[in-house]
């Protein structure tokens, strides 16, 4: 009996599947999970379905013809061949050709629950929040194990010492995960004193990265009353959380640099404003000292008293006594026009009239004044206005214009 080194083993299965004809040319439909495009150009994911997965891989020379962006959910079929990856000893599918095919479950989910917040206006920008410049406390949101937190307290104690850290520990994937994180931003809320909240993890399939897709996270977020950066995975991850967050940062390293400055940076900044406040003082209090020099040379102030008693004065005064003349003129005149217009409108005054005998009849069944006989009857009773006061009245005959009395 012959023994197999592990090579002659590999390389006898590797044969066969090239020398199979269905796995040396084959299409395949399946979702997309474990996307990981690589520095070189190529492409590395798990193809599955609902039972079973195979690893493939995409070569540069293929990928750059691509039409879209293969992510994480995405239902396509793939054409390509089998064969083995003699180093680990697994067999892959290697795709040559890549096109969609709908969207999995879990990407249609994320669809639908974008859609949905979209909508309801969660993800606007106005809602969102300003991230303050020098945070005194800072929150995080994520797991108290790995290099997560590791990093991101290394980086803003090395950015800007002394700026304190609060940790809210939760579980960053699995059924517990959103629940946990959603309690760990409202309890950092209720602690107040926290400037700004960091929420994430580090990278992870569709899968693991799913809690910061869900419902209660993303509104748990915008709930929030202090601002929130949102560093879930890497920077080719997007999640329903990055977009309900005031600040989303491409990595929680990123997210830990955007939360604090740089200490030195801001000294230089300061130093650079003071320089442009010492200079713009400067020129503002030497712009006042040369029109002071200017005002000082000017007559007015080499001879105050001969503008104010010299000739200028003179004429002041000649002006004076003519305004004063022109105004009595005119009053004059005003005045006798004002008399002339009195005496005309007292001329048409009805109380002028009445005054010499006349009066003014109104009827008190309709209120109208009263220019004929026409319309009353006996028994109306009518106010007779007078020049001084009024007299009310009954109607006892009504007579035409030839003295007869009219017949009603």
């Amino acid at each position: 009996m012959r023994i197999l080194t592990v090579r002659e083993l590999t390389s006898h299965i590797k044969g066969l599947l090239e020398n199979d004809r269905l796995l040396a040319n084959l299409w395949v439909k399946g979702e997309i999970s474990n996307c990981r495009p690589a520095n070189s150009g190529h492409i590395y994911f798990t193809l599955k379905d609902g039972s079973s997965c195979i690893r493939a891989v995409m070569f540069r020379s293929r990928a750059v013809k691509l039409r879209f962006r293969p992510g994480d959910g995405m239902s396509v079929r793939v054409r390509g061949y089998v064969s083995v990856y003699e180093r680990d000893g697994s067999y892959q599918l290697y795709a040559e050709e890549m096109e969609p095919d709908g969207v999995g479950a879990l990407y249609a989910a994320f669809e639908q629950l974008k859609e949905k917040l979209m909508r309801e206006g969660l993800f606007d920008q106005a809602r969102k929040k300003r991230i303050p410049l020098l945070p005194k406390r800072v929150g995080i949101v994520t797991s108290p194990t790995g290099a997560v937190i590791r990093d991101m307290v290394q980086i803003i104690r090395r950015r800007w010492p002394g700026t304190g850290i609060i940790l809210a520990p939760v579980t960053v994937q699995g059924e517990t995960a959103p629940g946990e994180v959603a309690r760990g931003i409202r309890s950092l809320n209720a602690l107040g004193g926290v400037d700004v909240i960091i929420v994430g993890r580090g990278g992870g399939s569709l899968e693991e990265l799913w809690a910061f897709n869900t419902e209660e996270v993303a509104r748990s977020i915008a709930m929030s009353s202090v601002p929130v950066i949102s560093a879930v995975g890497h920077e080719t991850d997007f999640t329903i959380a990055d977009m309900a967050a005031d600040l989303r940062a491409p990595t929680p390293s990123a997210a830990a640099e955007l939360a604090v400055p740089v200490k030195a940076d801001v000294a230089r900044a300061l130093e650079v404003l003071k320089t442009r406040m010492n200079r713009a003082m400067d020129e503002k209090i030497g712009q006042c000292r040369r029109r002071l020099e200017a005002c000082l040379r000017s007559p007015a102030f080499r001879r105050p008293v001969e503008n104010i008693c010299g000739p200028r004065s003179v004429a002041a005064d000649m002006l004076s006594r003519n305004l004063a003349g022109r105004m009595k003129e005119t009053m004059a005149l005003h005045r006798g026009r004002l008399a002339e217009l009195a005496g005309r409108l007292n001329a048409l005054s009805p109380l002028a009239t009445m005054a010499r005998g006349y009066s003014v009849c109104i009827s008190e069944r309709t209120g109208e004044i009263l220019r004929d006989a026409d319309g009353l009857r006996p028994g109306d009773g009518i106010r007779v206005d007078l020049h001084r006061g009024s007299v009310r009245c009954g109607v006892k005959e009504v007579l035409a214009e030839n003295r007869r009395p009219v017949r009603r």
